[in-house]
């Protein structure tokens, strides 16, 4: 490496190189468990895990990122990956070697070995979280992708993710969230029973995302925010600015009847026009961000 944090060596050129086939392993379940490492594509997402990956060897921590690979044109267009990529073992590739490498035909130029960032559950729960976004049985890597994303948007303190939902260092599920993946920690393979009477005991209530739901969020945004505003004499059934976990089921099916019947409250989004329901990522989001609201509003109350 040189003093630009650019490589010194010349292009990876052959797709078909031993390499190149131990790192387009990685988009595989079995290669990524055993080697403990996955694949970050494209700008964002490469950035994001490079950032990580500062932060954490300032700290002392361990590596996120391992080798990055990435094309000239990319590295001219984007110099700041390069200057992150300097304490990394940085190496050119042609856009058909990438292409390769890659779960997707275009990777836009770069992508990156990273060591997998998920994290224990009790680390997450000591820290005293206000919100956290827990997907049970949710298959589809882009749903548990967008629902990452959007509890990263909100400001979410953590993404729970049960035993029998998808594999999120799927590359489906990396592209899906758009680089959040580095940006909260995640739990893997959490038992909801547990992870419930966990949260009971350090007073984090548990709402469930239901179509069916009894409760309606907006009613009970429009209760909490008149009591904010000092009309003790509304009654809510749910205090949303209370440290809260949502929990969202599987796109098919929902939360089964045993998830619902762990919730304090089952929470249905108003559906207004004619459309039957709302889509996982969706529904996540307005749920996520009804208690964001109401959070931040108390924070500003004080």
């Amino acid at each position: 490496m040189n003093e630009t944090g650019r490589p010194q060596d010349f292009p990876m050129t052959n797709p078909r190189a031993d390499r190149v086939r131990d790192v387009a392993k990685l988009a595989g379940r079995p290669a990524r468990l055993k080697r403990g490492r996955f694949l970050a594509e494209g700008p964002q997402a490469v950035r994001e895990a490079l950032t990580l990956h500062r932060e954490r060897a300032a700290a002392g921590g361990p590596a996120v990122v391992h080798e990055v690979f990435a094309s000239e044109a990319s590295l001219e267009r984007l110099p700041e990956l390069a200057d992150l990529a300097r304490e990394t073992q940085l190496r050119l590739a042609n856009d058909e070697v990438l292409a390769a490498m890659a779960d997707t035909v275009n990777p836009q130029g770069i992508v990156a070995v990273c060591s997998f960032v998920d994290v224990g559950l009790e680390a997450v729960l000591d820290a005293g979280p206000r919100l956290l976004a827990v997907m049970c049985q949710v298959r589809d890597p882009g749903n548990a992708g967008t629902v990452l994303r959007a509890a990263d948007a909100a400001g979410a303190d953590a993404v729970v993710l049960t035993g029998s939902s998808v594999d999120i260092y799927n590359p489906k599920a990396v592209r899906s969230t758009a680089g959040s993946l580095f940006h909260l920690p995640v739990v893997l393979g959490a038992d909801v029973e547990d992870l419930v009477a966990r949260c009971r005991e350090r007073g984090i209530g548990v709402l469930a995302a239901d179509g069916y739901g009894t409760v309606n969020l907006d009613k009970l945004q429009d209760e909490n925010a008149a009591r904010r505003l000092g009309n003790e004499s509304v009654a809510s059934d749910y205090a949303l600015e209370s440290p809260t976990a949502w929990l969202f089921g599987n796109e098919a099916q929902g939360l089964s009847e045993g998830e619902l019947a762990l919730a304090d409250h089952r929470v249905a989004v108003p559906v207004y026009g004619a459309a039957e329901s709302l889509n996982l990522g969706t529904a996540a989001t307005v749920c996520l961000y009804a208690s964001a609201r109401s959070q931040q509003g108390a924070r500003l109350a004080t």
